[in-house]
């Protein structure tokens, strides 16, 4: 056999093994993308944080996915801290209600964003859900040795304070929030009410978001508190009566025998009936043998003056 035949035989199989190893370090290659491709979706459908901060969370602690969330987490929150106090000059007016009622207690929110593109963000309303839960949380812990009607009012700090899940504050989730969404927004203001169990709590919200179960949310709303009525049309009464405050914006209940007083009235019962021209709405509660003991309206971005009192 001469030597360059050898040679040729040599080298032509040194090209073969080389380029079996090459195809199979591709391949590894592959395989290890695909794997961090998957870490990196699964990381930012957990957190929403963008595929950057995500890649370099991962790659800050070696893949583990964990690490790297409780990382992004507290980044988001320094963030969104820092963004908070840049921010703060800037108007939130757009934003939702939220509203809850659970068996005898009911609670109403209002969280304001600078534009309505972000109060249609699920961060956004996922936030609008946890003041409503928080808020009613407290109510209870609070009212839990007391009987009767009772209505409770947070504002500001004592909103900003109340604590979510693992001890975090609601200014906390703010922060983080803002770090997310890149907006200024604020826990406005929120209400409580609990009924004995013979009254009954109706309520109304106006510009829904769609696909909103637990909490609904919109740009009205309304809370009831009235008594009596047949018990198959409560949840009829409530909403017919919500619907009314919502839209005729009543800031006073009134009497029974008030007489109206044209069309500036703005105490609750001698109103035009929204549901009926041809009556008021002490005359529509008449015809239920109901009457309405208390209510709430809120409309979002609106001025102090005309806040809950």
């Amino acid at each position: 056999m001469s030597l360059t035949f050898l040679f040729r035989a040599m080298t032509r199989d040194f090209a073969k093994v080389s380029v079996c190893q090459h195809v199979q370090s591709l391949h590894t290659g592959c395989q290890l993308l695909a794997a961090e491709k998957a870490l990196l979706m699964k990381l930012r459908k957990t957190t929403g944080y963008t595929f950057i901060n995500c890649k370099k969370a991962l790659e800050r602690f070696d893949n583990d996915i964990t690490q790297a969330e409780t990382w992004l987490h507290a980044e988001a929150q320094k963030e969104g801290w820092s963004r908070a106090s840049k921010l703060e000059g800037r108007k939130a007016k757009e934003g939702l209600v939220g509203l809850f009622i659970q068996d005898t207690a009911a609670v109403m929110v209002e969280v304001n964003c600078e534009t309505d593109f972000v109060a249609r963000n699920d961060k956004f309303q996922q936030l609008v859900k946890d003041v409503a839960f928080a808020t009613l949380a407290h109510h209870r812990n609070k009212t839990q040795s007391k009987t009767g009607y009772v209505k409770s009012i947070l504002a500001g700090d004592e909103l900003n304070k109340l604590c979510v899940e693992e001890g975090a504050s609601l200014s906390d989730r703010v922060a983080l929030t803002i770090g997310r969404l890149g907006e200024n927004l604020s826990v406005r203001r929120a209400v409580t009410v609990g009924v004995p169990a013979e009254w009954h709590i109706g309520s109304y919200v106006h510009g829904g978001v769609h696909g909103q179960t637990e909490v609904a949310m919109g740009r009205y709303a309304a809370l009831v508190v009235f008594q009596g009525g047949e018990k198959e049309q409560w949840d009829v009464l409530g909403r017919k009566l919500g619907q009314h405050i919502v839209g005729e914006a009543p800031v006073s209940l009134g009497n029974m025998d008030d007489l109206p007083c044209g069309e500036s009235e703005t105490r609750l019962l001698p109103q035009t009936f929204l549901g009926d021209p041809s009556r008021t709405v002490a005359e529509f509660l008449r015809g239920q043998q109901a009457r309405v003991l208390d209510f709430i309206r809120f409309q979002c971005g609106e001025s102090v003056d005309d806040q809950v009192k």
